[in-house]
C-alpha cells in the first residue's frame, strides 16, 4: 500500500486552484461528484437486494423440492417437471442478466467518478483505492464481488438441470 499517496493526489489541482473566483464552479463539481458516488453506492445496494431476493427464492425452491422429493417428484409427469425446470432456468437467467447489468452500470458510474476526480485534489476511488486493490487483476489480492456473484445463478441452473436429469432418469 506504499504507493497510495502517489496515486491519491492529483498534482494538476493544487491550493492555487481554490481561489475565490471559481468557488461556485468547484462547489458544483464537488456536489455532482458526491451525487455520483452516492448513486454508485445505491446501485450496489440495489444489486445486493436483487441477490438477496433471488438467493431466497432459490433457497425456497430447494427446500420445497427437498420436502416433497420422497416420491412426489418421481410420480410427477415429465411435462410438469419440464415446465418447472424452464421457469427455474429463466429465473436464473434473469438473475444472471441483472447482476451483469448492475456490474456494467457501476463500471460506468465509476468511470464518471474518475473523470470528476480529475477536477478534484484527490483520486480517492479511481486511482488510489482501485490501485491499492490491484484493479481486481489478482484474485489473491482482491476478487471483485461481481465476478463471484455472477456465478451463483449459473451454479443453481446447473444444479436444477442435474436434479431434473436425476429425477427423469429414474
Amino acid at each position: 500500500m506504499s504507493g497510495i499517496g502517489d496515486a491519491l493526489w492529483n498534482t494538476e489541482v493544487g491550493p492555487s486552484d481554490y481561489s475565490a473566483a471559481g468557488d461556485r464552479y468547484r462547489q458544483a463539481v464537488l456536489d455532482q461528484y458526491k451525487l455520483c458516488v452516492e448513486m454508485a453506492d445505491r446501485v450496489s445496494a440495489r444489486r445486493n437486494l436483487t441477490n438477496t431476493f433471488f438467493l431466497s427464492l432459490n433457497s425456497a425452491v430447494v427446500a420445497v423440492v427437498a420436502a416433497v422429493s420422497s416420491g412426489a417428484l418421481a410420480e410427477a409427469s415429465v411435462p410438469l417437471l419440464v415446465a418447472g425446470l424452464v421457469i427455474l432456468l429463466v429465473q436464473c437467467a434473469a438473475w444472471y442478466v441483472m447482476v451483469r447489468s448492475y456490474r456494467q452500470l457501476n463500471r460506468a458510474k465509476y468511470a464518471v467518478i474518475g473523470a470528476f476526480e480529475e477536477r478534484l485534489p484527490a483520486y480517492a476511488y479511481s486511482r488510489a483505492e482501485w490501485g491499492a486493490l490491484g484493479e481486481g487483476r489478482d484474485w489473491r489480492r482482491y476478487l471483485p464481488l461481481t465476478y463471484v456473484e455472477q456465478w451463483v445463478p449459473v451454479v443453481f441452473a446447473v444444479a436444477y438441470l442435474m436434479g431434473f436429469c436425476a429425477v427423469v432418469s429414474r
